[in-house]
C-alpha cells in the first residue's frame, strides 16, 4: 500500500495548496514529501492521519480549523474519495482507505517478485566490513553477533535499491597472532589438526590459550612474541612459513563456520597485504608534517585539537599497529571500489579508535573519509559474565550451534513432530539458526545483551522459532489448499471480499513490510525489521486461529483469505531471508 500513501500523500498537499488559493495566501504550495503521515493511534481513528501542526502557522489557521478545511477540499474530489474518506479529527486529518482497492493493490504487490524491495537507497554504492576475524582463535558467541549483524544490515541495505559490497578483513598478522606461534614451536611438535583430531581454527586456538601456560614458564615470552612479530616483517623464511602454515589452518576453519552460518562475502582483505600501504601513508604523513616522531623512535598523531588524545601510528622499532593497517585497508578498498558509504560493523569497545581512524585520513587528505561509520554494537555477556579468549572462557561459535541444534531436536521428539519436519538433523540445524540470529537482532546494535540459548529455542514469544512456525503453519494452509482441501478452490478470490476488520488489520500489517525494511536500512537496525516480524507472525497467529480459511462455508472468502494467507507466508519468507533466519515451510 505505499502507492497508496504517496498519493494521499500528493492529495493532502495539492489541497492545502488550494486552500491557500482560496484564502489570497501567498507561497509555494508544500510539496508531497514534506506532508507527515503518521499512523494514528487507535484503529478505529483511521489507516493513517496528517497532522496540521506544521502547516497551520503559514497558513495563519489553528490546525483543527485547518484540518476541517482541507477535508471539505478532498471530499470535493472524486478521484480522492475514490481512494479512500478524510475525516478531520482534532487537529489531525485522519485516512480511511477504500478497503477493496487497497487490498487489491496489495495481493498484486506481495505475489510480485519485487516485493520486500525498494529504492529509498536507489543508486547508493555502500560498502559494509564485518567479522574480521583474527587467525589465532576460531570464531565465539561475539562473532556470530557480528556476523549476523553485518550480514542482515548488508541484505536490509540492498532490499532498499542499494548497490551492497560485503566485505572481511583477516587479521592475519601481529604480535596477538605471534603468541600461537610462538606456543606452537614451544609444544606443537609439528603436529596437525588432523593428529589431534581437532577443527583446524580450534587447533589453532587451543595454542593462543596456551601462550598463557608459556609466559607462566618463561617469563620474557612477550618479548619474545614482539621480537618474533619483527622477524616477520622483516621477512624471515623460517618465520613466514609457520605463519602461512597457522594461518591457512585458521582461515579454513574459519570460513567452514561461515558457510554454516550462511555467512558470505563479496572480497576478503588480509591485513598482511594492507599494513605495508598504512606504514607508507604514515610515513608521507610524517615527511609532510601532519604527524611527528617521538623522541624513542615512534610516530605519533597528536589530536587534542579536537579532544581526541595523541595516538601512536608506529612502534619504535617500526612495526605496525592496528591503526597502522587499517589506514591501508581503507585506502585500499575505495581505490577497489569506489563506495559512496563505508560501514564498519565493529563492537562498541573500538569507538575511540575509528574516531581516531577517520580523524587520520581525513588529515592525509582523503575526502572519501567522512564517508566512513562506525556501526558500533555492544558485547554478548553470558550468566557467569564476559567472555575471554585468553582464558579459553568464551563460548565457541561451532559448539554453541551445535547444542542449539541438539535441543531443538530435542524439542522435535518431545512433540513428536519428527515424521512431520522430515530431516531432523537438517531442521533442527535451521531451528538453531533462526533461534541464534533473531536473538542476536532482535536487542538494539548499540546494546549490550545477555544471550540464554534456551529461551532463544521457545517455540513461542519473541523468538526466531515463534516466526519460523507461523511460517510453517501458513504454509502448511497453502499445501491443504494447493492439494484440493476444503472449499477455497470451488470460490474465486476477490479484495472485496476481505473487508471485515480482522483480514483488514492482517492485510494492514503485510503492507507495513517496505516501510520495515526502509526504517532498518536507514538507521542500519535490524532490530526494527525483527520487531515488525514478530509482530506480523503474532498478528497472523491471532487471526488464523480466529478466522476460518480453508473451512470456511463462505467459499469466495475460503478463496480470498487463502490469498491473504499467501501475502503473509511470502512477507515471512522474505523477511526471514533479511534476518538470516532460515524460512521452513514444515515444523
Amino acid at each position: 500500500m505505499s502507492d497508496l500513501k504517496s498519493a494521499w500523500k500528493a492529495i493532502v498537499a495539492q489541497a492545502i495548496g488550494a486552500h491557500m488559493t482560496n484564502c489570497g495566501i501567498a507561497g509555494i504550495p508544500p510539496l508531497p514529501e514534506s506532508v507527515v503521515l503518521e499512523k494514528p493511534p487507535r484503529p478505529e481513528l483511521g489507516d493513517f492521519g496528517f497532522p496540521m501542526f506544521p502547516f497551520a502557522k503559514s497558513l495563519r489557521s489553528s490546525p483543527a480549523l485547518l484540518a476541517k478545511a482541507i477535508e471539505k477540499i478532498i471530499a470535493a474530489d472524486a478521484k480522492s474519495t475514490a481512494l479512500g474518506t478524510a475525516l478531520a479529527e482534532g487537529p489531525y486529518l485522519n485516512v480511511r482507505l477504500a478497503r477493496a482497492s487497497a487490498l487489491e493493490s496489495l495481493l498484486a504487490e506481495t505475489a510480485s517478485e519485487s516485493w520486500g524491495r525498494s529504492s529509498a537507497l536507489a543508486g547508493r554504492h555502500i560498502m559494509v566490513e564485518f567479522s574480521c576475524p583474527n587467525t589465532n582463535k576460531p570464531l565465539h558467541l561475539g562473532h556470530l553477533r557480528n556476523n549476523i549483524l553485518g550480514e542482515s544490515v548488508s541484505r536490509i541495505l540492498a532490499a532498499a535499491g542499494a548497490e551492497v559490497r560485503k566485505v572481511n578483513l583477516i587479521n592475519d598478522r601481529g604480535v596477538h597472532i605471534c603468541k600461537s606461534m610462538l606456543a606452537y614451536m614451544r609444544y606443537g611438535e609439528g603436529r596437525s589438526p588432523e593428529d589431534e583430531g581437532l577443527k583446524s581454527d580450534h587447533f589453532v586456538g587451543k595454542y593462543y590459550v596456551m601462550f598463557n601456560k608459556l609466559k607462566e614458564e618463561e617469563p620474557d615470552a612477550e618479548s619474545q612474541a614482539q621480537e618474533l612479530l619483527r622477524r616477520w616483517e622483516a621477512g624471515d623464511a623460517r618465520v613466514i612459513e609457520l605463519w602461512k602454515k597457522m594461518n591457512s589452518w585458521a582461515v579454513e576453519g574459519i570460513k567452514s563456520t561461515y558457510l554454516r552460518q550462511g555467512i558470505s562475502f563479496d572480497s576478503y582483505y588480509f591485513e598482511s597485504e594492507t599494513y605495508s600501504r598504512g606504514r607508507e601513508e604514515v610515513m608521507k604523513g610524517l615527511e609532510s608534517g601532519i604527524f611527528y616522531r617521538d623522541e624513542d623512535g615512534s610516530v605519533w598523531v597528536n589530536l587534542e585539537d579536537i579532544g581526541l588524545d595523541r595516538k601512536v601510528l608506529l612502534r619504535r622499532d617500526g612495526t605496525s599497529l592496528y591503526i597502522t593497517q587499517d589506514i591501508g585497508t581503507a585506502i585500499y578498498r575505495h581505490d577497489d571500489w569506489a563506495f559512496d558509504r563505508l560501514v564498519y560493523v565493529v563492537a562498541s569497545e573500538q569507538q575511540y579508535h575509528f574516531k581516531v581512524l577517520f580523524e587520520v585520513l581525513k588529515r592525509l587528505g582523503f575526502d572519501w573519509a567522512s564517508d566512513l561509520h562506525h556501526l558500533s554494537y555492544g558485547l554478548v555477556n553470558l550468566p557467569s559474565g564476559r567472555m575471554k579468549t585468553r582464558e579459553g572462557t568464551v563460548v565457541d561459535a561451532d559448539d554453541l550451534i551445535e547444542e542449539l541444534a541438539r535441543l531443538a531436536a530435542a524439542e522435535i521428539e518431545a512433540k513428536g513432530r519428527e515424521d512431520a519436519v522430515g530431516d531432523l538433523g537438517a531442521i533442527s540445524e535451521r531451528i538453531a539458526l533462526g533461534a541464534l540470529h533473531y536473538y542476536l537482532l532482535q536487542t538494539a546494535p548499540v546494546k549490550d545483551m545477555l544471550y540464554d540459548p534456551e529461551m532463544s529455542l521457545s517455540f513461542n514469544g519473541d523468538t526466531g522459532p515463534y516466526i519460523q512456525y507461523m511460517g510453517a503453519r501458513a504454509s502448511s494452509i497453502l499445501r491443504k489448499h494447493a492439494a484440493g482441501e476444503g472449499n477455497a478452490k470451488k470460490g474465486v478470490a476477490s479484495a472485496s471480499s476481505l473487508s471485515g476488520d480482522a483480514d483488514w488489520f492482517l492485510a494492514r500489517q503485510v503492507s507495513e513490510f517496505s516501510e520495515a525494511i526502509d526504517a532498518a536500512a536507514l538507521s542500519l537496525e535490524p532490530s526494527i525489521l525483527a520487531k515488525y516480524m514478530h509482530d506480523l507472525a503474532a498478528a497472523f497467529s491471532s487471526w488464523y486461529r480466529e478466522n476460518p480459511v480453508l473451512t470456511n462455508p463462505d467459499e469466495n472468502l475460503a478463496a480470498s483469505r487463502v490469498a491473504l494467507v499467501s501475502a503473509v507466508a511470502r512477507t515471512l519468507k522474505a523477511g526471514c531471508g533479511l534476518l538470516g533466519i532460515p524460512f521452513l515451510s514444515a515444523m
